[in-house]
């Protein structure tokens, strides 16, 4: 299954669906969505050749047009790469070269130091923040998503590297809608008026929640800091309602002790999903005394995201046992 499809249904369904926003501010409907990913789509084809089984880097700072990236080179059947934008663009460079990468999306903060250390195969770059990037949204858009069989290569992970190099995880269609299933069966449900907003990187734990969001014809909220920072995060979220959110266990505690500070009750937050590190105890059962029964705790690894065990929210926060 092509995860663009996904984004063809929801468009279909819900057109005037709120989509894509930076911080409170709407910035595309689901119809408009599609419609720039399938011009994308078809400029990415004509223009620069790019075809079925092709590797694309993302090597990008969080923002809507990430999502924009992805879904169009997925609508061509291609194979996103995401990398880290807190990588050195050194290490970025080795993980495209690995990839054997010929296009890569950039934005403003890294397309200028990977230029500088561009590996051969990398033979075009384009800034989402550029005129290239506006004018692919004006191209013939491609007809309709790629046909992904359950066995193919849909996303190219790249592990962290803390016993050597960076290995590449070879993520298949099949993997990604086994992972989007076991999101609503253990997880969380997802409805339309819900939001993901995307506090930690969107090239790892935070950007694989944006299936079941598409899914549902949910919104898709960047932070106008296009990170973490949890005092941004207590004031957006009642102004945005029925948040969900990907946190390390740092993050928690930095937006738990905010919580605390401000007097804040985590309002506007619906869940929030921790991994990556960790839990203390002592930690999680602050969290839910100050922000609330909102905590859900997931294990997985690159080779199965998020998908070898969960821990339900009424289970952290159960003090019975």
């Amino acid at each position: 299954m092509n995860p663009a499809q996904w984004l063809v249904r929801t468009a279909s369904l819900t057109p005037q669906a709120p989509a894509l926003f930076k911080g409170a501010r709407s910035e595309a409907d689901y119809a408009e969505f599609l419609n720039r990913v399938a011009a994308l789509a078809g400029g990415l084809r004509s223009q620069y050749g790019v075809s079925k089984g092709d590797r694309v880097a993302v090597f990008m700072s969080n923002c809507t047009e990430y999502l924009e990236a992805l879904y169009a080179i997925w609508f061509i059947g291609a194979v996103a790469v995401p990398i880290n934008a807190k990588l050195h663009a050194k290490e970025a460079a080795w993980i495209i070269a690995d990839a054997q990468v010929e296009l890569a999306f950039v934005s403003s903060n890294t397309g200028a130091w990977l230029q500088e250390v561009a590996p051969s195969c990398l033979k075009n770059l384009l800034d989402v923040q550029g005129p290239r990037f506006a004018q692919l949204r004006l191209q013939i858009p491609q007809s309709a998503p790629e046909v992904i069989g359950a066995d193919e290569l849909l996303w190219l992970f790249y592990t962290s590297g803390t016993t050597g190099r960076p290995k590449g995880v070879m993520i298949t269609a099949g993997n990604i809608t086994a992972m989007s299933l076991a999101y609503f069966s253990d997880v969380d449900e997802v409805q339309a008026q819900d939001a993901i907003l995307y506090a930690a990187p969107m090239s790892h734990g935070a950007g694989i929640y944006n299936f079941m969001h598409v899914i549902k014809g949910a919104r898709h909220v960047v932070p106008e800091s296009q990170g973490f920072d949890a005092e941004e995060i207590l004031q957006l979220a009642p102004r945005i309602g029925h948040i969900s959110m990907f946190a390390a266990p740092t993050m928690v505690k930095r937006l738990v002790a905010q919580a605390r500070a401000s007097g804040g009750l985590g309002e506007g937050i619906k869940t929030i999903t921790y991994a990556g590190g960790p839990m203390y105890v002592a930690d999680i059962m602050e969290a839910v005394e100050v922000l609330g029964d909102k905590f859900v705790q997931v294990y997985g690894q690159g080779e199965c995201p998020m998908g070898i065990t969960a821990l339900r929210r009424e289970f952290v926060s159960d003090r019975s046992h």
